[in-house]
């Protein structure tokens, strides 16, 4: 699987963004997908993450506040961002790894295919 980030941007505090990852491959619906992102001099972290069933899990800094979805038969999951806080300024990545149904993937490790990263920046 080929992942494809877009979607960042420069924007101020408690604007939107919508982050798309484009994927290659007929396989596309095995997958469950993540989101993270990384900051400069920080690790990469859990932002949000999606099964094949479409439930979803959000770490805590950004619940209420991001929305992820899928759509399967475009191959791609989209990261709704609303009320953007200037520390959410990071790369934010996709990611894909195989799943059953319903399983939620939160960790790093588990990911097998990254995307290239697209650039958020939130200014105050």
């Amino acid at each position: 699987v080929q992942l494809q980030a877009s979607g960042g941007g420069l924007v101020q505090a408690g604007e939107s963004l919508r982050l798309s990852c484009a994927a290659s491959g007929r396989t596309f619906s095995r997958y469950g997908m993540g989101w993270f992102r990384q900051a400069p001099g920080k690790e990469r972290e859990f932002v949000a993450a999606i099964s094949l069933s479409g439930r979803t899990d959000y770490a805590d800094s950004v619940k209420s506040r991001f929305t992820a979805s899928r759509d399967n038969a475009r191959t791609a999951v989209y990261l709704q961002m609303n009320s953007l806080k200037p520390e959410d300024t990071a790369v934010y990545y996709c990611a894909a790894a195989r799943s059953s149904w319903s399983t939620i993937i939160t960790s790093k490790y588990e990911y097998e295919y990254w995307g290239q990263g697209t650039q958020v920046t939130v200014s105050s």
